[in-house]
């Protein structure tokens, strides 16, 4: 049987996606394509049985009704550079192989990641893990000078130490998260896809959004049926629980507001002294519906 080709992802194959300001995403390698979910899917067929329409109809029937080990049978392989901030984000994914490079081992390169000014925003009032909100130029400017002063101390301060003979294993800990790492990463179509749905939404860092974007754009070109399918029915889909169902049932009646039509569920959208929620399952409703009702 012979190798699985795809010529849009043979033309990518070590070409590297800047992202950030140093960092990028290369493909390295793959196994299999569209054709090997279908193959796997069916288990056996004969070659030509099959139209086109009829192999992206069954793909989409996979991703709709959660059939995933088929997906699994293609897989990606990519070689990364990232801030380490962004590495350990990254790392609890944990359904990959990945191979990091040491810094047990190799001397670190004077490579550190700086934000861009518009992508330093105030504390998010309504996600401690977020950010959102301008904050004033003079603190940009103030924040990303002493981030850059502070990465070029830290690195002085880590050279001086390997020369003195310190360990390597023991020098690194002088340095900041937002240097680089680089690391190969394998996985499958189905985890990759897991992966993209977390990362790719909006609540996601930045940063890690940046490195999902070039990610989904090598995956696209692996598997761009499959790719379409997830995109129609997880990516941009919406997932209501029941009560969210109700509330949207009779906001679209017109018996109800949104608000109205959540609180009529049992979801709250107040606290206890009346001032309105900024996070919650009542507001995320209110938020689902309101959006669908645009749409």
């Amino acid at each position: 049987m012979a190798r699985t080709v795809v010529p849009e992802a043979d033309a990518i194959i070590g070409k590297p996606f800047k992202v950030l300001d140093r960092g990028f995403v290369m493909l390295v390698d793959y196994m299999g394509g569209d054709s090997s979910i279908v193959q796997a899917a069916r288990t056996s067929y004969g070659k030509g049985t099959k139209k086109k329409s009829d192999d992206e109809g069954l793909i989409r029937y996979l991703m709709r009704h959660g059939h995933t080990t088929p997906f699994e049978m293609v897989e990606i392989k990519l070689f990364a550079k990232m801030p380490i901030f962004v590495a350990r984000q990254w790392v609890r994914h944990r359904t990959a192989s990945i191979n990091e490079y040491s810094l047990r081992y190799s001397l670190v390169d004077e490579c550190f990641y700086v934000p861009e000014p518009e992508n330093i925003s105030a504390q998010s009032k309504s996600n401690r893990q977020g950010r959102e909100g301008l904050l004033p130029s003079a603190e940009v400017d103030s924040f990303r000078k002493d981030l850059e002063n502070t990465s070029k101390e830290a690195y002085a301060n880590y050279i001086k130490h390997v020369d003195a003979g310190v360990a390597r294993e023991l020098a690194r800990a002088l340095l900041p998260v937002n240097f680089y790492t680089q690391w190969y990463w394998k996985t499958n179509l189905h985890n990759m896809f897991h992966f993209l749905k977390l990362r790719l939404d909006q609540h996601a860092q930045f940063e890690i959004q940046s490195y999902a974007d070039a990610v989904a754009n090598i995956t696209k070109s692996v598997a761009p049926v499959a790719y379409s399918a997830f995109e129609d029915y997880e990516l941009n889909a919406v997932r209501l629980s029941s009560k969210e169902q109700r509330a949207l049932q009779n906001t679209v009646n017109g018996t109800h507001s949104v608000d109205e039509a959540v609180k009529g569920t049992g979801l709250r959208l107040d606290n206890q002294d009346g001032i309105r929620m900024k996070s919650g399952e009542g507001i995320e409703a209110v938020s689902k519906i309101s959006g669908l009702i645009r749409k």
